[in-house]
């Protein structure tokens, strides 16, 4: 197997709510919509929205209550002010401030936002990446 993530899908209780908070609420541009599917192409990666109860049995997997999976999506950008700009406006878009952002122990700065269907959102600024231009992000 190749080392790659081509595909993240988030299952969600409300794809319509869903589809506001990330296309009018954050900006994004829908792709597609194929079959009550929203797809987003970002830059290297794809992100779907999906039912939830259908994403489950999709998988193979019983729909469990929402609570932390073991999983975060992170959004990294150039400086600290950046990371209060992108939560400020995911807050003021609907989402839930976790964890205000501050200096990490590793050397930099980040904070955390939930989206209406509680997936976790990390923002952070790494100095040690490198955060191209079209967003995609390369390690030191």
């Amino acid at each position: 197997m190749e080392q790659r993530v081509s595909l993240i899908t988030l299952g969600v209780a409300d794809l319509r709510r869903a589809r506001a908070f990330y296309e009018d609420g954050l900006g994004f541009s829908r792709g597609t919509d194929e079959t009550g599917i929203a797809f987003y192409q970002l830059p290297g990666i794809v992100l779907a929205l999906f039912d939830r109860a259908a994403l489950a049995a999709d998988a193979g997997l019983p729909d469990t209550p929402s609570g932390f999976g073991g999983v975060t999506l992170s959004h990294n950008v150039a400086s600290p002010a950046e990371v209060d700009a992108v939560l400020a406006h995911a807050v003021a878009a609907g989402a839930t401030l976790t964890r205000p952002a501050a200096t990490t122990d590793w050397g930099g700065y980040s904070g955390y936002f939930t989206d209406p269907d509680g997936h976790p959102w990390e923002v952070a600024h790494n100095p040690f990446w490198v955060v191209h231009e079209d967003g995609r992000t390369t390690l030191g």
